[in-house]
């Protein structure tokens, strides 16, 4: 199983902070993402940030392992 975690306005738009996804052979954080774009198109549009076990992710053909925790945030500001 993959743990994907949502944080700011994603959380809004899925409504919900996480979920558990079946990890598949080949899986890539790539897969991962269109699979939940599918799912959750109005969270996906505003997702812009995304980590693999606590490590930033830009490669989208990064593979997933079995027990990896993956991350979606949107951009955000603070002050």
């Amino acid at each position: 199983m993959i743990d994907v975690l949502f944080f700011g306005p994603v959380v809004e738009r899925t409504g919900t902070r996480g979920l558990k996804v079946e990890h598949r052979q080949g899986m890539t954080l790539k897969h991962l993402r269109d699979e939940l774009a599918a799912k959750y198109p109005g969270a996906f549009e505003i997702v812009c940030l995304a980590a693999v076990d606590g490590q930033h992710a830009r490669d989208l053909t990064m593979p997933l392992a079995d027990r990896s925790e993956v991350t979606f945030m949107a951009r955000f500001s603070g002050g």
